[in-house]
């Protein structure tokens, strides 16, 4: 915490994990106290995938190497932890963990997902807003998490924090460990990305929930392996557009060509074509521009679909959706010339950020969508109860 007015402030967590006990004197770093050690080998690891124990501190203390921050050392398991966005809390989640005390913006998490696997839920009104106007340091402190999941980089990158404003995170209340792996676009994030698995390994091993990880990543695997089967030849395989949009009557788009983030991984594995790319459009978050009609209709994708900001879409039931975007687009004069629009292929493309549990209702859906003659929407795709099960322990 920041200093008393006694004019001491405490060992920070860096001292307590290089000297150990003995610099405190017996007083407790806050929010260290009490957690259990790590379980089922979770000591850690480099970015090769094996152990890297770091002695120092306690007897429990290890560490897990990630980029940007390299090394990352922990006392103890943590038990209380914070989030930049939904990939991250639907991982933390899937790996039995209570949800994230504060995202950036929970009303991105798309915690109705959860609706289907049964007896889990989150309740995302209980989950601090981190990013209102600005990012508050003081909320950071109130929060008082064991762990921050965020990238450091993003955050220099899109605020007003200073290198020092992490350190005082880092350092007086609980570490940072994380990277923006959504999108592969970004010019600022010069440090290494992670797939969706490699990054949900790297938090089981900080919550050291290593046996679930591997649960899910056989899941994974098997559920991908059935579904790949089952796709039409190469050549038989629609074409997309991801388009953000920010009302339900829109005249400009927001573009995302499908690249290697995490945000399209349902897409890649579904093997779906990026028509943006192919007709030579730039992502958004390279270009900051928009496009309108007349480029979309150059591109011309069999399947259009459609974000939008705030997660409105999502909420959306498939005949809301109709009634209200696909309905203003096959009334407007150039929409309704494109052959998406004219097949009636517009649909909701899930959303930018999805962790494990997510993944797997997102890339259910998009084979329905992409693929109708091959999957039925009445079928479903993976065991809800597996998943269940893996979350509570139980598999």
């Amino acid at each position: 915490m920041p200093d008393d007015s006694t004019g001491y402030r405490g060992p920070t967590r860096r001292e307590y994990v290089k000297y150990g006990s003995a610099v405190v004197g017996g007083a407790l770093l806050a929010g260290c106290a009490g957690r259990s050690s790590p379980g089922d080998g979770a000591n850690g690891s480099n970015d090769s995938g094996d152990g890297n124990t770091t002695a120092g501190g306690s007897e429990s203390s290890y560490s897990v190497t990630m980029a940007p921050m390299g090394e990352v050392s922990f006392e103890e398991v943590p038990e209380t932890w914070v989030a930049n966005n939904g990939s991250w809390a639907d991982m933390g989640i899937a790996l039995g963990q209570e949800p994230p005390k504060g995202l950036w913006r929970p009303n991105r998490y798309h915690t109705h997902i959860y609706d289907e696997i049964p007896g889990v839920s989150v309740d995302k009104t209980t989950i601090d807003e981190l990013w209102g106007q600005s990012l508050s340091k003081e909320l950071f402190y109130e929060l008082d998490a064991d762990v921050h999941v965020f990238d450091p980089v993003f955050v220099l990158s899109r605020s007003k924090w200073k290198q020092a404003d992490l350190d005082e995170v880092d350092e007086n209340i609980g570490p940072v460990f994380g990277n923006s792996i959504y999108s592969q676009a970004f010019q600022w994030h010069d440090h290494q990305y992670y797939s969706l698995y490699e990054a949900f390994e790297k938090l089981a091993q900080v919550f050291g929930q290593e046996q679930r990880y591997r649960e899910f990543e056989r899941l994974h695997d098997e559920f991908i392996g059935r579904i790949r089967e089952r796709l039409p030849s190469e050549s038989d395989r629609p074409s997309v557009a991801i388009l953000l949009v920010t009302s339900d009557q829109p005249e400009e788009f927001y573009p995302y060509p499908i690249n290697q983030g995490t945000s399209y991984k349902q897409w890649r594995d579904l093997g779906a074509r990026s028509a943006l790319t192919e007709a030579g459009i730039e992502d958004f978050y390279r270009s900051g521009s928009t496009i309108d009609y007349e480029a979309v209709a150059e591109a011309d994708p069999d399947v259009l679909l459609m974000w939008d900001g705030r997660g409105r879409f999502e909420r959306m039931s498939r005949e809301e959706f109709q009634s209200t975007l696909v309905s203003f687009m096959q009334d407007h004069d150039v929409a309704s010339q494109l052959t998406a629009v004219n097949n009636d292929d517009v649909y909701r493309g899930a959303g930018i950020y999805q962790g494990p549990i997510i993944n797997l209702a997102w890339t259910e859906r998009g084979a329905w969508q992409l693929y109708p003659d091959e999957f039925d929407r009445d079928e479903q795709l993976f065991d809800r109860q597996r998943v269940a099960d893996i979350i509570n322990g139980d598999s």
